[in-house]
């Protein structure tokens, strides 16, 4: 093996090594599922007389059993305003799966997806680069730049803030003492509770913005049986938005959007009649939306930056080299050539002063 393919190998694996050793930690946020033990000696006092009882209890349907919801998680007489539950055995329950299985499950995630995707890179590397004609296309409005980047800029303050909400207390706290680490914790806080509500005016904006370039026709049938051409990096032929963009678009920004913004909104927002057993569920179901968000984010960054480049010029200064979009979205590219999209950009062509006037006659 030449010794600079070595050396770039050793590289790697060293790199890699670090990753696993500063993030491993978060990958075990909290107390593992199988030793949670119950959270209060009432709660444990309740269970014991509960699992002695020979008399059956009153079954879920009636008034008297003193539990409203199916997985009976309230013990004690369930009122408007929760006051008078004594011990909801959902909260335990709730702290055992968001600090054992569900932190678990998103911290190897977030481990994993980048190692993966540096793996990817080293490895398969990015798509081959297209020599520049010298002549640009305007691909993206200033209006699409500005709401792209509202979202992603929102969307980043959001994910590292709710890392540091999640994984803090196992992961900085340690190094960090208690004394720094609460005033971390605490803008933290304060930061995702006030951005999250500008996130999700940016995602209804986006929504809007791209949706009638992101429908699915037949040509993106055949995007996907190549792949894209991420291993072959062979360029398919593509549309305005190829059918990886799309999936983006629909499964990433309205989906799990969508997840993002209710769960996120019943969270902020207390005071209208929520339960506590609802705001585990959305607790849940933030969470595990998040751990999903985050990574499909970084392959949609990877592929939007060192994975194919030119990329990041189109969202960066709204245009594209018209051999970039030749080769990328040929199908988009023909269209303008044939007058049926938007034509060239004139405004990123460098103008051309005047021609000077000529002196008239002498007099």
């Amino acid at each position: 093996m030449p010794s600079p393919m070595r050396a770039n190998l050793f590289a790697l694996r060293a790199m890699l090594a670090l990753l696993m050793a500063l993030l491993l930690p978060a990958a075990f946020g909290a107390v593992p599922n199988q030793r949670a033990e119950p959270a209060y000696a009432e709660e444990q006092t309740m269970l014991q007389v509960e699992g002695d009882a020979r008399a059956r209890e009153p079954g879920l349907a009636s008034s008297q059993s003193g539990r409203v919801h199916i997985d009976r998680h309230f013990l004690g007489q369930y009122g408007a305003s929760e006051g008078n539950v004594i011990v909801q055995r959902g909260g335990n329950t709730w702290r055992t799966l968001r600090n054992g299985p569900i932190a678990s499950i998103a911290g190897t995630l977030l481990i994993v997806v980048p190692l993966l995707i540096v793996l990817f890179y080293n490895t398969i590397g990015p798509a081959r680069e297209v020599p520049a004609s010298g002549r640009k296309l305007q691909r993206f409005s200033k209006w699409d730049r500005q709401i792209h980047w509202a979202t992603a800029i929102s969307f980043i303050l959001l994910a590292v803030s709710g890392l540091i909400i999640t994984f803090g207390k196992k992961v900085l706290l340690p190094w960090m003492g208690h004394g720094f680490f609460s005033g971390v914790a605490y803008i933290s806080k304060y930061v995702h509770n006030f951005i999250g509500p500008l996130f999700v005016l940016c995602s209804i904006l986006m929504f809007i913005t791209f949706l009638r370039r992101n429908f699915f026709n037949r040509n993106d049938w055949q995007w996907v049986k190549q792949g894209g051409g991420l291993v072959s990096h062979k360029h398919v032929p593509a549309g305005y938005f190829n059918a990886g963009e799309k999936t983006w678009f629909w499964l990433g920004v309205t989906l799990l959007g969508l997840v993002m913004s209710i769960t996120g909104l019943v969270l902020n927002f207390v005071n209208f009649g929520q339960t506590r057993y609802i705001l585990q569920m959305a607790n849940y179901f933030h969470l595990a939306g998040a751990a999903f968000y985050i990574v499909a984010a970084m392959g949609h960054s990877y592929i939007g930056t060192w994975g194919t480049p030119g990329a990041y010029e189109a969202m960066r200064h709204g245009t594209v080299d018209e051999n970039w979009a030749k080769a990328h979205h040929s199908l988009w590219y023909d269209e303008v050539k044939s007058g049926a999209a938007p034509a060239a950009a004139p405004a990123d062509a460098p103008r051309t002063p005047p021609p000077a006037p000529r002196p008239g006659p002498a007099h």
